[in-house]
């Protein structure tokens, strides 16, 4: 991205934090095999710090939506031990196959990676890390549901692997869910909100993506309103 594109995707800046609204289809991070990465671009939101800004925590490739950046090491330390102690709540947006019959619960399944060679790819294992996610129905649509996902537990892949182990894996999903490997949609989950109590005397930062272009159509289908 250029500097004025990431600039435009700033959501948040303070002395500590910034949020990014992170595209669909960009790793934040160089893989083992290298590659373009969204870090290369941190220069650009220096705003007169000596360091760029560095990632607190990661998303996947294929979802968009909140980012958050520690400033510098001080925030990052912070930011870490908040994200450790759950602390930071995060709110996903997804549309999926099919859809819950319930309008809420929560999902309890442990995750274990799938083998060596599949690198992030994870498999339910009931001797894996505990994984635990709420959900909820927001509206529903013609094959599909959107749900609101709350992750109380941070493990790889985990909201898209438990909502295929229900039965309704996310739109877009060529991993875990009916997605072709090439050719189909973008994946359907976007990190809606971040809530960060960063300062002790303050309340949280809460901070809100806006909803991408490649979800609209069918959010709307299932009752979103812009």
């Amino acid at each position: 991205m250029t500097p004025e594109e990431i600039l435009a995707r700033l959501l948040y800046r303070d002395g500590l934090i910034l949020v990014i609204d992170k595209p669909a289809g960009v790793a934040v991070h160089r893989g083992p095999k290298g590659g373009s990465s969204l870090e290369d671009d941190f220069d650009a939101l220096r705003f007169g710090l000596p360091r760029a800004p560095a990632l607190a925590h990661r998303l996947d490739k294929d979802t968009s939506g909140c980012l958050v950046l520690g400033r510098h090491r001080k925030a990052l330390a912070l930011l870490g031990k908040l994200f450790k102690q759950g602390k930071i709540a995060k709110t996903y947006w997804a549309v999926v196959e099919g859809g819950p019959d319930a309008d809420e619960g929560r999902i309890d399944i442990a995750l274990g990676k799938l083998d060596e060679t599949r690198g992030w790819w994870m498999k339910p294992d009931p001797h894996g890390m505990p994984s635990a996610t709420t959900w909820k129905v927001m509206g529903r649509g013609p094959g599909h549901a959107w749900l609101a996902l709350e992750p109380l537990t941070g493990r790889t892949h985990q909201l898209r692997v438990h909502c295929a182990e229900m039965g309704w894996p996310i739109v877009g999903d060529n991993i875990y869910g009916s997605a072709p490997r090439l050719g189909g949609p973008t994946l359907h989950l976007h990190a809606r909100e971040v809530v960060v109590p960063i300062f002790k005397n303050k309340p949280p930062v809460t901070i809100t993506a806006p909803v991408p272009a490649h979800m609209r159509e069918l959010l709307g289908q299932c009752g979103w309103k812009d």
